[in-house]
């Protein structure tokens, strides 16, 4: 019988973002002369329920769904049509199409410092059952996002509203979030001590059998250097190649 997709999400709970990243740098090939970036999407904070570093924020895993955000004065990219399927129809707010059961992941376009995300789009995005949001840019109305218990990360924060600056131009469209590409279904792990790593769909079985055996490696360095080994010769005895 086939693994399904929750089990899957569940086996990646005991796993740090730091161990996902060792295995997608394992999995993965970066373009020549690029960074490899293993799927670390950089800069994000968890601004809800908590703010920072040190706190008790569970993980959040769930695939993505995307929102795209454009400039205000700038036309709809034709990547929005039709309408029914990556646009937003008249009479229609963007949030409203939140899909439950994701993460939705928010792409503002850069140097902007209005907020694509405020308290209205938290209590409803949680409503629909909403997983949590990740913002490449700026939210706020910060008190009532975490009344209404919506893990929402980002960039920055901001006071001014979405419409002095940005629109909703797509859903379900691949985003860019400061240079890694994220797809819709994409897994999305928020780990409130380490970061943020996106796996890529195709990706995540390959992450479930390689990990592991990462971990154990790194387990037995660890080991073998609090005994008094040192490192280059522990990693030379346990980190072997996969």
């Amino acid at each position: 019988m086939s693994t399904s997709l929750d089990q899957k999400l569940k086996a990646l709970q005991k796993y740090s973002a730091c161990d996902i990243s060792d295995a997608l740098l394992k999995l993965q090939k970066s373009p020549p002369g690029s960074a490899p970036r293993a799927g670390h999407l950089a800069d994000f904070l968890p601004f809800s329920p908590t703010i920072g570093r040190n706190n008790t924020q569970p993980k959040i895993i769930a695939p993505a769904s995307t929102v795209k955000f454009v400039p205000k004065n700038e036309p709809i990219p034709d990547i929005a049509n039709p309408a029914e399927s990556h646009g937003y129809p008249a009479g229609t707010h963007w949030v409203d199409w939140a899909e439950p059961d994701t993460i939705a992941v928010i792409e503002q376009p850069a140097g902007q410092y209005c907020a694509v995300v405020g308290g209205i789009m938290a209590v409803r995005m949680k409503y629909l059952g909403v997983k949590g949001a990740l913002v490449n840019g700026r939210v706020r109305d910060l008190a009532e996002i975490t009344e209404c218990g919506l893990p929402v990360w980002a960039q920055n924060t901001s006071t001014v509203g979405t419409g002095a600056e940005a629109k909703p131009g797509a859903r379900n469209v691949p985003v860019s979030l400061g240079g890694v590409t994220v797809l819709p279904g994409d897994i999305i792990f928020c780990d409130p001590l380490e970061g943020v790593v996106s796996i890529p769909r195709d990706l995540l079985d390959q992450v479930l059998e390689v990990m592991p055996k990462l971990v154990a490696m790194d387990d037995q360095v660890k080991e073998a250097v609090a005994q008094g080994t040192k490192v280059f010769d522990a990693f030379n005895q346990f980190r072997t190649k996969i």
